[in-house]
């Protein structure tokens, strides 16, 4: 039997799902189909179950996958010895990325990465919904938020830490808050999404104590790049994670930063921003790399914290 149909099959076994297999390889679905349909009758047993919902192993499908396994990653790892002795790193990987996020740092980054690989093609794919990275295929998923166990294996990157921001106009007209309750007799430009308008959550140098505040303001979006265009057009004031700001913007005091002494998030718990893949595509070669890459090129703490000698 062919080993695209091994290859094929171990895919879907684990994602459950022949598109992703498909895009994973970069073929059409009906090709995973019938090279699968094929290694069953090979081997005289059905490997999977198929319904409109979702693909499973059958239990002669859950045996020969694992038996399988094995040699396909022993394979992989042959390949990339082989491939690797003239010291290049090739092929694809596939990066998942929130959209302000992956645009505001990851296409930056790859630069760097295509200058010491040029060999590597990326597929980046951005957007706000939850991604199960098995599932879509993705190699390496950043994920910002709380990590949920989910048996992949993780690395945080950094806590985010948030800053609260307006513009020099603003705060001439209309002066610096003092302490956060403060900010309810400001304008604050407020964050709305699928939970609602965000609260923000403020600690006090050396304090566990936390303090809710319940902010409002002239303008309410589920864009945090559009309330931060408003806070430079002097709109009012914003609280964003430090990756989401531009560093010019505060080194030419064109946002101010306000209440720097104070801890705060959007959330009773701060969140933080992880670095997630699944177990046997970190044993790839051209993923760790690209792992490794990000990791150094980011630094700890993550290069976006340093806002530069405009803080004030």
């Amino acid at each position: 039997m062919h080993l695209k149909a091994h290859r094929y099959f171990a895919m879907v076994a684990v994602t459950g799902s022949f598109s992703a297999t498909a895009r994973h390889f970069q073929v059409p679905a009906s090709s995973v189909s019938r090279f699968i349909a094929a290694l069953e009758r090979e081997v005289g047993q059905q490997l999977l179950y198929r319904n409109t919902r979702a693909v499973k192993l059958t239990d002669a499908g859950e045996r020969y996958y694992a038996s399988i396994r094995e040699v396909l990653e022993l394979l992989d790892t042959a390949d990339e010895e082989i491939t690797g002795k003239s010291g290049a790193v090739r092929g694809l990987v596939r990066i998942n990325a929130p959209i302000a996020f992956g645009s505001l740092h990851i296409v930056k980054l790859l630069n760097g990465l295509y200058d010491q690989y040029p060999e590597l093609t990326v597929e980046l794919i951005v957007t706000d919904a939850f991604v199960d990275p098995i599932q879509e295929g993705a190699d390496i998923t950043f994920r910002v938020g709380h990590l949920e166990d989910s048996g992949l294996i993780g690395r945080k990157i950094c806590d985010q830490q948030y800053v609260l921001a307006a513009s020099a106009d603003y705060v001439q007209k209309h002066g610096k808050p003092q302490s956060p309750q403060d900010l309810q007799q400001h304008a604050c430009l407020v964050y709305k999404g699928s939970g609602g308008a965000q609260r923000w959550y403020f600690r006090a140098p050396g304090s566990d104590t936390v303090q809710i505040i319940e902010v409002h303001g002239p303008l309410r979006s589920n864009n945090g790049q559009a309330l931060l265009a408003a806070a430079l057009a002097g709109r009012g004031i914003v609280f964003f994670p430090s990756w989401l700001f531009n560093r010019d913007s505060f080194v030419n005091k064109h946002l101010i930063r306000l209440l720097p002494e104070w801890q705060g998030s959007v959330e009773q718990s701060p969140s933080q921003i992880h670095l997630i893949s699944p177990e046997n595509r970190l044993r790839s070669q051209k993923v760790r790399v690209v792992w490794d890459y990000f990791l150094a090129a980011i630094g700890s703490p993550p290069y976006w914290d340093d806002l530069g000698e405009g803080d004030s």
